[in-house]
Order: C-alpha cells, then sequence, then structure tokens
C-alpha cells in the first residue's frame, strides 16, 4: 500500500487563551488540531479577542496545521423538544460556525442530539431544520456531522440516517460527515477485522458518500460492539483493539482523511502515547 499521506492531530485544550492551543498542538508535533471555540459547558461566550485570533491564525498558517477543526459545545441539542433548550442550540450552533470562520478553522463537528419524548422523525426534521438554517448564514466553513453512539434517542446512530440527514441539510449549504471510530463501534459497526473495514468503508460510501467524509475522529471504545456507550478509551486499550485500528486505517479510501484522536487525558503524557500508537500503526501499513 502507499504511504499514508495523513493529517494528525488531537483535541487540543484552549486553556490560556485560544492562541495556546496551537503551541500545543505544535509541541506533540500535530499536523491537524481540534478545538473548543469556547467553554463547552456555557452558553453565553465573551467575544474571541481580535489579537487572539490574529495571533491564532499566524501559528497555525506558521506551523501548517490544517484541518482546523472546531468543535460545539456538549450542551446543544438541536434535535430536542424544548423551544427553549432548541432556540439555544441553534443559536449556540450559529455562534461557533461564526467563530471558526474568524479562527480560519475549515470545519465545525457538531453532535445532533436526542429526540427525547418528541419521537424520531419529528427530532430529526428539527435537526434539518437547525442544520438548514446554519450553513445558509454561515457557508464559509464546513459543517460536519458526528454519528453517536445510539443511546437512549439519540439522532445519528446509523449510517443511513446520517446519509438522509447530510443529504437534506447539504441542499442548503456545505455539510459533511466525521466518523467517530467509538460511536460506530458502539452503535453496532465492527470493523476490527479487513473484510469488516471494507465493509463499513462500503456502507459509508453508500449512505453518506466517502466525498462527504472529511474528518475520522479516531478513539477506541470502552463499551462492547453494539453496546451504545460512548465510553472513549485510550488507543489499543478498548475493545477495538490496535489490530481493529490496522484494518480500518489500511483502506485504501480513507488514506486522505484526517485523524482526530479524542482520547482519555487520565495523566500526563497520555496525548503523546496516544498520537505515537497511531504513528506506528500508520508506519506499519
Amino acid at each position: 500500500m502507499p504511504a499514508f499521506p495523513h493529517r494528525l492531530g488531537l483535541h487540543v485544550s484552549i486553556a490560556g487563551g485560544i492562541e495556546k492551543a496551537a503551541d500545543r498542538a505544535r509541541e506533540l508535533g500535530c499536523t491537524a488540531m481540534q478545538i473548543f471555540s469556547r467553554t463547552p459547558r456555557g452558553w453565553n461566550p465573551p467575544p474571541l479577542p481580535p489579537a487572539s485570533i490574529r495571533i491564532f491564525k499566524e501559528k497555525i498558517t506558521e506551523r501548517a496545521i490544517d484541518p482546523v477543526v472546531v468543535h460545539t459545545p456538549y450542551l446543544l441539542n438541536l434535535a430536542s423538544g424544548n423551544g427553549a433548550l432548541y432556540r439555544r442550540s441553534v443559536g449556540a450552533l450559529l455562534e461557533d460556525l461564526k467563530r471558526a470562520a474568524l479562527l480560519g478553522a475549515k470545519y465545525v463537528v457538531t453532535h445532533l442530539g436526542s429526540s427525547g419524548e418528541e419521537g424520531p422523525d419529528r427530532g430529526r426534521r428539527k435537526v434539518v431544520e437547525a442544520l438548514k438554517k446554519a450553513v445558509l448564514d454561515c457557508p464559509s466553513v464546513t459543517l460536519l456531522l458526528e454519528n453517536s453512539a445510539g443511546a437512549g434517542r439519540t439522532v445519528g446512530a446509523s449510517l443511513e440516517e446520517m446519509g438522509e440527514i447530510v443529504e437534506e441539510a447539504g441542499e442548503e449549504g456545505p455539510v459533511g460527515f466525521c466518523f467517530d471510530t467509538c460511536h460506530g463501534f458502539a452503535a453496532g459497526y465492527d470493523f476490527r477485522s479487513e473484510e469488516q473495514s471494507r465493509a463499513l468503508v462500503g456502507e459509508i460510501d453508500r449512505t453518506v458518500g466517502l466525498g462527504r467524509l472529511k474528518i475520522l475522529h479516531l478513539n477506541d471504545c470502552g463499551g462492547p460492539l453494539g453496546g451504545h456507550l460512548d465510553r472513549h478509551q485510550h488507543i489499543g486499550k478498548g475493545k477495538i483493539g490496535l489490530s481493529g485500528f490496522r484494518s480500518l486505517l489500511r483502506q485504501e479510501a480513507l488514506r486522505r482523511v484526517p485523524l482526530i484522536l479524542e482520547t482519555p487525558k487520565d495523566k500526563p503524557g497520555d496525548d503523546r502515547r496516544n498520537l505515537f500508537r497511531v504513528q506506528s500503526l500508520l508506519k506499519s501499513l
């Protein structure tokens, strides 16, 4: 197989100012990175300081970090039947798209949320409505929809459903797909063998389209196959295992998809260890 021209990075802290994230990414040897543009557990972020924006953009350009991905806050629920929560969620999504544009980020990744008592069909319609509004209002950044682990009534656990949502929302602007390996495994997609990985890639192509797959969130899974547990684990330390990731990363169709790790930070050095495991896997392909 030809050399894997990977862009590899992880989710980096913005503690101390968003410009510090670029330093942390570079220190770890990242060629791609993901950040929150503000606290992930609050609704009303302060504006990004112009000086921080300028310094951040200078650093990512100087250090050739590309792509930069912004992840939306955890609080968002674009499928919610609660009117106030839904409006806040749509507003937060729009805000993150605008902040990403200011920072020169290529993508914004978002979870879709849970329909709760609304039921799956109504929840899905609300998601599509929110996404259409978002991409119409801020078309300069591509919005990536992340698959879910399928707990409760979360939207987007199946590739079939994700494909339908991406297709419909994409009528109004740039919408793509982010496949999270932990979530996919928890939702029942097994890719631990070469044959299963080929089948998964084929299913992504059939439902969402490989051209829309822009990011792989590379996380091992602490729960069983199909267990619907969103429990990220260190690379090679969960139920997917190193051989499972090797099978997936050997797929020719994924050679140019950037890899972003969202692995646990249990103790100092965890980020370096997880990056090293992935780098070693890529070199062994």
